[in-house]
């Protein structure tokens, strides 16, 4: 049996997917602005501690880049989150592949925030000597802290993964065309 589409009918999806994205693009925007003006005193003054470890340091060089980086990517989401509410085609391929970068950045999170773990552990373990049951009981939450960062990455990845799918369907497809 042949598949028949409606034509110009607008699916009730693309437009909750595209004020969804509105919403989150413009709170990070307006975070990233925030982020930006309070990044200069931050790096001044973070610097002048010399006892922080690596990764911290690498996160403070690198701050400026970080959230220049994040105001470009929620900028671009919102501009591309408006386009697939009006429907435009190129606004549903450029969207896609934000949600590719997407994805890409939070399965790279993983291993960072797997450093950033790292460190604070063996620091504040350096630091602090603690009995061996409270040293268990430390050990115990960050496993957990772990597994549950991990669970919560890949279900967001999967989720994107899932609209990624329904944007290329070809029903969704044909109301772009």
């Amino acid at each position: 049996m042949p598949q028949t589409y409606t034509v110009g009918s607008r699916s009730l999806f693309v437009t909750i997917t595209a004020w969804i994205f509105i919403v989150v693009a413009a709170f990070t925007a307006l975070s990233a602005v925030v982020q930006n003006a309070a990044a200069g005193s931050l790096t001044a003054g973070m610097q002048a501690a010399p006892g922080l470890p690596l990764v911290s340091q690498l996160l403070i060089a690198y701050l400026p880049w970080v959230v220049g980086a994040t105001l470009a990517l929620s900028l671009t989401t919102l501009v591309a989150a408006v386009g697939l509410l009006m429907r435009l085609d190129w606004a549903r391929r450029v969207f896609i592949g934000l949600l590719v970068v997407a994805i890409v950045a939070n399965l790279a999170g993983l291993w960072l925030q797997h450093e950033v773990m790292q460190s604070l552990v063996s620091s504040t373990l350096s630091r602090a000597p603690l009995p061996p049951q409270a040293v268990e009981v430390f050990g115990g939450f960050v496993t957990a802290s772990r597994v549950m960062a991990t669970l919560v990455t890949l279900g967001a990845c999967a989720l994107l993964v899932w609209v990624i799918r329904r944007l290329m369907s070809p029903m969704i497809r044909q109301e772009f065309a």
